[in-house]
């Protein structure tokens, strides 16, 4: 999980050439990445799990939804009463159809993103489980018609 609570650290040019190489495919052995970069594999190692620790990264699969059986996705924007926002986002992170779900500023207090396997199940998740939330005020869903770009291939910035 991201977290925007602590001052992030600048990245030397070892550490962002490790990301590179894992972004490019998460399962490159460190051996390969120490090879490419002229290092010993230790000290990718070393730093792999110093980045991870430190919460700068994580090497999972991402699974497309929409192969998954989740063809209906949708992004929700929230109202909620301000002295209870931690309570509330903590309660419908635990959905399990929310998959992303962050404090935002403007018309909304938070931003959902999730996945259903029908219109029907997303009523149902609206109905039944975001909106019987104690204190979700207000709710605009914007229903994903396609999706034009999805990217996990961001560079960081430099030190």
């Amino acid at each position: 999980m991201a977290r925007f609570d602590k001052e992030a650290l600048p990245l030397d040019p070892i550490d962002q050439q490790i990301i590179a190489a894992l972004k490019e495919d998460g399962r490159t052995p460190f051996a390969q990445i120490a090879k490419r970069l002229g290092v010993s594999t230790g000290m990718v190692r070393q730093r792999y799990l110093r980045l991870v620790r430190e919460g700068y990264i994580q090497v999972v699969a991402v699974s497309n939804p929409l192969l998954m059986g989740y063809p209906t996705m949708a992004l929700i924007g929230i109202k909620v009463e301000g002295k209870h926002l931690q309570r509330i986002a903590q309660q419908i992170a635990a959905f399990e159809e929310v998959i992303y779900l962050v404090l935002s500023t403007g018309t909304y207090d938070l931003l959902a993103e999730v996945i259903c396997r029908d219109n029907t199940h997303l009523v149902e998740f609206l109905t039944k489980r975001l909106h019987t939330v104690e204190g979700v005020r207000d709710t605009e869903t914007f229903i994903y018609l396609q999706i034009v770009k999805e990217t996990y291939n961001w560079t960081p910035r430099s030190a």
